[in-house]
């Protein structure tokens, strides 16, 4: 029993990417900088991203934040075609760097920008709509930041994962090209008082 748990285990291993099981087992020289991180670094595909965009409803001039930013691809994605502002928030160095240069480079820097930080240290209430790609347990984590900062009618779109005690107001799972992915939408009520 113990070999087969020790082979499942390491297959789960395998379908991490290489450049975050360094992170997140402390085998990278810079782990220290992603003591906080709640999630591996996993790309969503683009069709995924344009649904969640689709989804939030996002109007221009509105503001957009993208929880563990990664490459970036959310938040240039809403400023291309939708016009929005928005603001990426990511843990790894080289991520903020890359990103950074990419929307310098489309001339996007009025309108979008990467914050290389903690996510659970930024204030979220400029935002409009906010999207994650977190576990399960991680948005359960980051679910009382967002109950403090977003105001009523913020949207949250997750990619894959529910935020628990929420009641999702859509799940979309009929992704022709991205069959197996789910997509939760939320929206906030109004603060209790």
């Amino acid at each position: 029993m113990r070999n087969i748990i020790q082979v499942v285990g390491g297959l789960a291993l395998c379908a991490v990417p290489a450049f975050s099981q360094g992170l997140l087992f402390g085998q990278s020289g810079h782990a220290k900088h992603y003591a906080n991180s709640l999630a591996p670094y996993v790309v969503s595909p683009q069709q995924i991203v344009d649904r969640m965009l689709e989804l939030a409803d996002l109007k221009a001039n509105e503001t957009l934040y993208d929880l563990g930013s990664g490459d970036g691809r959310i938040i240039i994605t809403a400023v291309q075609r939708y016009r929005a502002k928005a603001v990426g928030v990511e843990i790894s160095d080289s991520l903020v760097d890359s990103t950074n240069d990419r929307i310098r480079r489309a001339g996007l820097q009025d309108q979008a920008r990467v914050i290389h930080g903690d996510f659970m240290n930024v204030d979220l209430s400029p935002a409009d709509v906010v999207t994650i790609y977190l576990a399960t347990d991680s948005n359960e984590i980051l679910r009382p930041n967002l109950e403090k900062y977003l105001k009523n009618g913020a949207r949250v779109v997750s990619h894959d994962y529910a935020v628990p005690g929420w009641k999702p107001k859509m799940v979309d799972k009929d992704l022709p090209e991205a069959r197996g992915h789910l997509i939760y939408l939320y929206v906030m009520p109004p603060k209790k008082k």
